[in-house]
């Protein structure tokens, strides 16, 4: 019978437990696969962020598109040779991308990831090891929303602003813009949900409130900490973007867009999907609350009239 010190263990003598108890208690999401893609372990912190546990993930291929990474533009990569853990193989090097994730209550988040190769004593690369991060300023956001809500100025079903207090934001900055020469002019996109009537008849309305709280936390988890995002009423949402100019404005509206078509709520026998239609408008000095916010809706509808699922800016 072999002695204990023969047993096989981990470097420096550690046992793989050791390993597997730090992997559980770090703050960023882990996982393993091989050149297969198939997934050999998940730790606690990517349970957290993705809302998948482990029993969901392990045995499963990223191709099997569960988590439907996707680029800004809202390619998928998980289907070709664009896959970052494709990438850091071949490659044998290490491979950083901000990418998107779909979250398993359906809504798109943004993670920071760094893929590098695994390999074996004699040096081949036998998989690869991908670590991701939350990228959106949540904590920030949540302090905020805390604030909001003491003065009533949060929508109780999707948490993004109300409409009252949507009308002060927009007020709030055409009057900076009117009474200081410093004060940048901001964007505007008006966003309404295409065939949100046709979902809450056929899925039902608690299934209608999800795919509202899909979309306003997508748009609150992939902006920067000084825009804004509020619901204007029903299944529209006014979003306001500090300093931009149009190509920059077409840019976000765009890869919003592109990130709503791409994420769904998952039902027993089907999944349900939502597209957007975005008006885009940079505000002028000459501009009141309703001027612009009409202006924005006008073109809303011209990407309506284009078929849907559209950004139009003007």
């Amino acid at each position: 019978m072999a002695d204990d010190k023969d047993k096989k263990s981990g470097p420096a003598g550690f046992e793989p437990d050791f390993y597997k108890s730090i992997l559980d208690n770090l703050y960023e999401g882990v996982y393993f696969c091989d050149w297969e893609r198939k997934i050999s372990y998940w730790n606690k912190a990517a349970e957290k962020l993705t809302g998948y546990k482990a029993v969901d993930m392990i045995g499963a291929h990223c191709w099997d598109n569960i988590l439907m990474h996707t680029n800004n533009k809202g390619e998928n990569l998980c289907k070709n040779e664009t896959c970052p853990a494709v990438r850091a193989m071949k490659e044998q090097r290490l491979v950083e991308e901000e990418v998107y994730l779909k979250h398993k209550d359906g809504y798109r988040i943004p993670v920071l990831t760094r893929i590098s190769p695994m390999k074996d004593e004699n040096g081949k690369v036998t998989g690869a090891v991908e670590i991701f991060n939350d990228n959106s300023n949540k904590i920030s956001a949540f302090k905020q929303i805390e604030k909001l809500e003491q003065l009533a100025f949060i929508d109780v079903l999707t948490g993004v602003g109300n409409r009252r207090y949507t009308e002060i934001k927009i007020n709030t900055k055409l009057e900076e813009m009117n009474r200081y020469s410093w004060a940048n002019q901001f964007g505007l996109l008006f966003i309404d949900i295409d065939h949100f009537k046709e979902v809450n008849d056929t899925f039902g309305h608690d299934n209608g409130d999800k795919v509202l709280k899909v979309v306003s936390k997508t748009f609150m988890n992939n902006l920067r900490e000084e825009d804004f995002v509020g619901r204007w009423g029903g299944e529209e949402f006014i979003i306001m973007i500090a300093n931009m100019d149009n190509k920059a404005l077409y840019n976000i509206a765009d890869k919003l867009r592109g990130l709503i078509e791409h994420s769904h709520i998952t039902l027993p026998d089907k999944n349900i999907t939502a597209t957007v239609s975005i008006g885009a408008t940079i505000a002028k000095r000459q501009d009141d609350l309703d001027s612009v916010v009409k202006r924005a809706d006008n073109l809303m509808y011209q990407s309506k009239n284009e078929g849907r699922n559209y950004v139009t800016i003007g």
